[in-house]
């Protein structure tokens, strides 16, 4: 076996493949057809003599020489980004840093720490994209982001060399009900109160319900944006979670209620793999953002 013949290329699309969990959102993300990208799949694990991707229905996964080869791809194409700039004449606080983050860190964290990197690192840029915790711990895998700000549960995969986090935020974890909901007029609830009730969720569809809930629920809509969720809760719409962070932001027509005896919170953090200089600035903007 000889990987030293591969074209760059053919890694590139491999990482945006692994990245994306399927042919086709790679293949238009890459600007590419379906049947390029297949290609160069191909000729992949015709040098490696093993399949890379596992087919299914509704996608591929990694095999495990696919996850092998992932690895180093990673590695060998993070190199030579950073040989493009160190060559450029960059300095070691400059560059690009792609930072990757779930919706509900749009609303104040992210832009609170890109404003503070305009004023104090001006050469160095930071690009952004927003995705559910699980594509973005993907991208970091493939390593097309370099940081990720996230809802987390640990550990968030139980892939090696594991990924590095810093808590950014931890809160606790509230329920948002209509106030014309039966529970609305109480203090607080207790988890059993919360059998029966219709809920609206993030994809993954677990996202919004109550961890601790002790029946498969019922989810009646399906939202990413968590304002979004909360104009449906106003409606009459369904329940859902609430990190305490946002309640003082919800809309007319919600009340915000505690849960009794849980001990279920909401955390935020930033993960990686690498740590590069530039990056590392990222990271100590967006904890002075949270830790002012």
């Amino acid at each position: 076996m000889d990987l030293t013949a591969v074209p760059l290329v053919a890694l590139r699309v491999f990482q945006e493949v692994a990245e994306r969990g399927t042919l086709s959102s790679a293949a238009s993300a890459l600007g590419y057809t379906q049947s390029a990208v297949s290609r160069q799949i191909a000729a992949l694990e015709r040098v490696v003599r093993a399949p890379l991707l596992d087919r299914q229905r509704d996608g591929v996964l990694l095999t495990d020489t696919g996850h092998v080869l992932l690895r180093h791809a990673g590695l060998v194409l993070a190199q030579l980004d950073a040989a493009s700039r160190e060559l450029s004449g960059l300095p070691a606080t400059a560059g690009t840093v792609r930072l990757g983050w779930f919706t509900s860190a749009g609303g104040t964290l992210v832009p609170t720490a890109l404003a503070a990197l305009r004023r104090s690192h001006p050469a160095l840029t930071v690009t952004t994209r927003e995705g559910t915790t699980a594509s973005l711990v993907r991208a970091l895998r493939a390593r097309t982001v370099d940081l990720a700000v996230l809802t987390s549960e640990s550990p968030l995969d139980d892939e090696t060399p594991a990924l590095r986090t810093k808590v950014l935020d931890e809160r606790e974890l509230l329920l948002a009900v209509p106030s014309t909901h039966p529970l609305a007029h109480r203090d607080f609830v207790d988890v059993a109160d919360l059998r029966g009730w219709a809920w609206i969720a993030s994809p993954p569809p677990g996202l919004g319900v109550w961890p601790g809930l002790d029946e498969r629920p019922a989810v009646a809509h399906m939202a990413r944006d968590w304002m979004a969720k909360l104009q449906l809760v106003a409606s009459g719409a369904g329940i859902t979670t609430l990190p305490e962070s946002l309640a003082g932001s919800v809309p007319h027509g919600v009340q915000v209620l505690r849960v009794r005896g849980s001990r279920e919170r909401h955390r935020v953090v930033v993960a990686w793999l690498t740590l590069s200089e530039p990056a590392s600035v990222v990271v100590d903007a967006l904890v002075s953002g949270t830790h002012p």
